[in-house]
């Protein structure tokens, strides 16, 4: 696998696709700089070999050219980010973008507009991927988020390059990914959360050969208690999954891996902060009421599993964190993962909802690593090949 430590950029120019698809405020100002940050390790590396770096990235969704989706509104925060005075050219393909390329001095930084505002870059379009290839000599991918998708400047710029690389970033997430789906170290335990079965049943299949203990909370938890011929009271359900969920729960005793499933839940009579709530049995639900938590006697279960183990995956909350009355379950869980971490297992912490409560929870660097990418890291434990990866080990 090559990595940016395989060349030295010493008078040539990188282009790399980062992904700044950061937040943005009313006023058009950066919320959050994480993305940003967590490229600057292997622009700093370019630009001390003494080489220069061409940016390019999207940000949202854009149907057109809309002006709140220009990367004009980044340009203050990512100089600030990264130290250096960042240029800015208003496209990214054209006879404007390839002078200002040309003209970047070493040491120098220059972020191209949003790539989505041209149509070919989501279709993968391969004149358009030609363009951009002639704006630098080494092509650099550090964009973990969007390695799932195969767009031209992913993955289809690649083609037109001799010299290509993983960024540090990048390079991180496929590491910490293998260290958790291939481990010599054992016990592996997967903690998934969330709320439907159906979004994860593709990982959970894919893992069962890899890991030793599967921990299941969240929403999901109702499918299989039910399945399992529990009462759920009005707790969210998969009705059609059901059969889904036993096989599962077989596939795994097959395979040896120990299943842990909630024993208690804080349950609510209405899916709010001002709800009534009380901690019952996960399979004697009243009607009327719903589980929205993890109780007490899960969490110990579930910490203890936590404390023997070498490596965890965690993706997926236990239960509404958002609320702070059903916060308790994730918060704890998180706390217990954040424990085995420091007492030497490896942690990886992906998935958009278990990031967020990571964050939210003061515990992100507690863990040993955050991903950064939540629908190319479900990916890659699916069992998939993301193309933005491929194109560059080609």
């Amino acid at each position: 696998m090559k990595t940016i430590d395989d060349y030295n950029f010493k008078n040539k120019q990188a282009l790399i696709r980062v992904d700044f698809n950061v937040p943005l405020n009313e006023d058009m100002e950066v919320t959050d700089t994480n993305r940003i940050e967590a490229a600057k390790p292997s622009i700093e590396k370019i630009l001390k070999d003494g080489g220069s770096v061409v940016l390019m990235s999207h940000l949202g969704r854009p149907k057109g050219k809309e002006s709140e989706f220009s990367l004009q509104h980044i340009v203050a925060t990512v100089s600030e980010v990264l130290g250096v005075q960042v240029k800015f050219v208003e496209d990214c393909i054209g006879e404007e973008v390839e002078k200002a390329a040309e003209n970047l001095k070493p040491g120098e930084v220059l972020l191209l507009e949003n790539l989505r505002f041209h149509p070919e870059e989501t279709k993968g379009d391969e004149a358009f991927a030609k363009k951009l290839a002639k704006l630098g000599d080494i092509y650099v991918n550090d964009a973990f988020g969007t390695a799932h998708r195969a767009h031209a400047s992913t993955t289809v710029v690649a083609k037109f390059f001799k010299d290509k690389c993983f960024g540090y970033l990048l390079a991180k997430e496929i590491k910490s990914l293998d260290k958790v789906l291939n481990s010599k170290e054992k016990p592996v335990t997967a903690v998934l959360g969330g709320a439907k079965v159906s979004s994860k049943i593709t990982v959970i299949e894919n893992i069962l050969d890899k890991i030793d203990h599967l921990i299941i909370g969240g929403g999901m938890t109702y499918t299989f208690i039910k399945a399992q011929g529990g009462k759920i009271g009005n707790s969210l359900v998969e009705d059609d999954k059901q059969e889904l969920a036993l096989d599962i729960l077989k596939k795994a005793k097959e395979k040896g891996v120990e299943v842990h499933l909630p024993v208690d839940s804080v349950i609510a009579d209405s899916f709010s902060e001002q709800a009534s709530t009380q901690t019952e049995n996960v399979d004697s639900i009243p009607d009327g009421w719903m589980g929205l938590d993890i109780g007490p006697e899960t969490l110990r279960n579930f910490s203890e599993v936590i404390k023997k183990s070498k490596i965890i995956l965690w993706n997926g909350p236990m239960g509404v964190f958002e609320m702070e009355t059903f916060a308790n379950g994730t918060i704890k869980l998180g706390e217990a993962i954040a424990e085995a971490t420091k007492k030497g297992a490896f942690s990886l912490v992906g998935g958009g909802d278990s990031v967020a409560a990571v964050k939210k929870f003061g515990l992100e660097d507690q863990m040993s690593y955050v991903s950064t990418g939540g629908g190319a890291m479900l990916e890659m434990l699916e069992g998939k090949s993301l193309p933005g990866i491929e194109a560059i080990l080609k």
